[in-house]
C-alpha cells in the first residue's frame, strides 16, 4: 500500500493515511483517507485501520449510509416535493446520522459538525433549488454548537448559579435561563437586544469542602469525557427531535394567526395552492365571513384545487386567470400568499406569476401578505436568483409539440421557437408588507434578526 500519514489532532497516537493504491480502493474518485491507531504489543506495534471517507471528513456509520445514499438520488430526481416534507426527512436523516457516529474523547462537536456538514454537502449538492435542505443542515449545526457551549463552558460571568442542598456532593448548575442567555450572546451577533438580556444579581454558589472537592474530582475524572460525549449526542438528538415538532406543528401554528389578519367581509387574492395558506384561510373562516379570490396559477392550475378546496368546506371563491390580476386587485383588501423560501435580505421566492401580482399590490395599496415558517429562512443572498434559484421545468406544461413541431424544428433551417417554463419568482422585500410565521408577524427588515437567532454565521456557506 502506497500512502503517507499526517499527524491529526482527534485523539494521541491516531494519524491518517493517504492511499493512492487502486488495489486497496478502487471505487474511490478522490483521495481516500484512513484513521489508524498504533497498539502496543509484545512484539511491536499493531496498526488498525478505520475508512473515513474520500472528502478527508469522518464519514457516516455504515448503517445509515444506505438512508443517505437513497435520500440523496430521492432529491437528485426531483422525487421529494415540498419544503416541508423536504425539511422533516432531511431533519429526521440528519438525526439517524448523528445517533449512529461513533464519537472520539475530544473534539466530539467538531466530529459531528464534520459529519453533519459532509452529508449536509451531498444533500444540496443533490436539489440545489430546494433550499429547506441548507437551512436544516445549518439548523442541526447551529444546535451542535450551541449544545457544545452549554457544555464546555467552565464559567458565564454575571449568571446566577442554582446549589441543591439534597445532594450530598453539593453538585452546582445553572439554570437553564442563564444558560440560554450564556449561548446567545456568545452566538449571536452583538446588540443591544443581546445587552438587556443580561441576568442581574448573581448568586455565589457555596463553596464545598476541599476534601469532598477532591474525592469529587478523582470520582468523575474518568467518566466526565463519556458524560461530556453522551450528553452532547443526547442533547443534539434531542435539539432535532424538537425541530421535527416544530416543523409538525408549524401549519397550524400559522394559521392560529389568521383571526389577528382577517376581518369580516372582506376580500382576500391569493395565487396558487399552498398547504399553509389552506389552513389559514380555514381558521378565519371559523369566526369571519370573508370572499377569496383565486388565481389559477398557470400551468400548473394549482388555484383550482384551491378553490375546490375551499368551496367543499363552505367558502365563497372566485377563480380567475392570471392576466386578470391587475383588473381584480382594486377589489382586494389583502393578497396573502404563500412561499417556496426567504432569504436574508427579506426578498421572497414564490411560485412563478406572484411578481406580477406584487406589483399590481404595491400599485393599490393593497398589504401583500406572505405565509412562510421558520424553516423556510435562508442565510443566503439573492444574487441573480432568476437564473441561480430558479428550476425549468418541462416545456410539454405549456405547449403540444405536436402545435409547435415545425417551429421546434432547428435543423431544417427554419425559425425556432423556445419554450421557457420557470418555476419560481423572486418578489424584492420594498414589495412584502408582512411575514407570518410560526413565531409570530415579522417585517421584512426584521429577517436578519431570526437568521441571527436560528442560524450561526459559521455556516451562512457551508464548505
Amino acid at each position: 500500500m502506497q500512502g503517507k500519514a499526517t499527524r491529526s489532532d482527534d485523539s494521541p497516537g491516531a494519524c491518517h493515511v493517504y492511499v493512492s493504491d487502486p488495489a486497496i480502493v478502487t471505487a474511490a474518485p478522490s483521495p481516500v483517507f484512513i484513521r489508524c491507531r498504533f497498539h502496543s504489543h509484545a512484539r511491536g506495534f499493531l496498526l488498525s485501520f478505520r475508512y473515513l471517507g474520500a472528502t478527508g471528513m469522518v464519514a457516516a456509520m455504515p448503517d445509515c449510509q444506505a438512508s443517505v445514499d437513497d435520500f440523496v438520488t430521492k432529491l437528485r430526481r426531483r422525487q421529494v416535493e415540498g419544503s416541508q416534507n423536504t425539511a422533516k426527512q432531511t431533519a429526521e436523516l440528519l438525526r439517524l446520522v448523528i445517533s449512529n457516529q461513533r464519537l472520539p474523547n475530544v473534539g466530539q462537536a467538531a466530529v459531528l459538525i464534520d459529519v453533519v456538514k459532509t452529508v449536509g454537502l451531498r444533500m444540496i449538492a443533490a436539489n440545489p433549488i430546494e433550499l429547506a435542505v441548507g437551512n436544516i443542515v445549518r439548523r442541526v449545526l447551529h444546535i451542535i454548537r450551541e449544545e457544545d457551549v452549554s457544555l464546555t463552558s467552565p464559567a458565564v460571568p454575571g449568571v446566577s448559579v442554582e446549589s441543591d442542598d439534597d445532594d450530598s456532593d453539593t453538585k452546582s448548575s445553572y439554570s437553564a435561563a442563564a444558560v440560554a442567555a450564556a449561548n446567545r450572546s456568545a452566538l449571536r451577533a452583538p446588540s443591544l437586544h443581546n445587552l438587556l438580556e443580561s441576568i442581574p444579581n448573581p448568586v455565589k454558589a457555596p463553596e464545598a469542602p476541599a476534601a469532598s472537592v477532591a474525592d469529587s474530582e478523582s470520582r468523575s475524572r474518568s467518566g466526565d469525557r463519556n458524560s461530556v460525549s453522551w450528553k452532547l449526542k443526547h442533547n443534539v438528538i434531542e435539539g432535532i427531535s424538537e425541530l421535527l415538532q416544530d416543523l409538525e406543528n408549524y401549519h397550524s401554528q400559522v394559521a392560529e394567526q389568521a383571526i389577528e389578519h382577517i376581518h369580516q367581509n372582506e376580500v382576500i387574492l391569493t395565487l396558487g395552492r399552498s398547504r399553509s395558506l389552506l389552513q389559514f384561510l380555514l381558521e378565519a373562516k371559523k369566526k369571519r365571513s370573508f370572499q377569496v379570490v383565486i388565481a389559477e396559477g398557470a400551468p400548473k392550475y394549482q388555484g383550482h384545487i384551491l378553490s375546490k378546496e375551499l368551496a367543499e368546506k363552505g367558502l365563497q371563491t372566485t377563480v380567475i386567470t392570471d392576466s386578470a390580476v391587475f383588473a381584480m386587485i382594486s377589489r382586494v383588501n389583502m393578497v396573502i400568499v404563500g412561499a417556496h423560501a426567504v432569504m436574508a435580505n427579506g426578498g421572497v421566492l414564490a411560485p412563478v406569476g406572484m411578481h406580477m401580482v406584487a406589483l399590481a399590490a404595491r400599485r393599490h395599496a393593497v398589504p401583500f401578505v406572505v405565509l412562510a415558517g421558520v424553516h423556510k429562512l435562508c442565510p443566503q443572498y439573492p444574487h441573480n436568483p432568476y437564473t441561480l434559484l430558479n428550476d425549468m421545468k418541462s416545456p410539454a406544461e405549456i405547449v403540444d409539440f405536436g402545435e409547435l413541431s415545425d417551429c421546434l424544428d432547428v435543423g431544417t433551417g427554419g425559425q425556432s421557437t423556445y419554450v421557457v417554463n420557470p418555476t419560481f419568482d423572486y418578489i424584492p422585500p420594498e414589495l412584502v408588507s408582512l411575514f407570518i410565521t410560526d413565531t409570530g408577524g415579522h417585517n421584512p427588515s426584521y429577517v436578519y434578526r431570526l437568521i441571527a437567532e436560528y442560524y450561526s454565521p459559521e455556516d451562512y456557506v457551508l464548505q
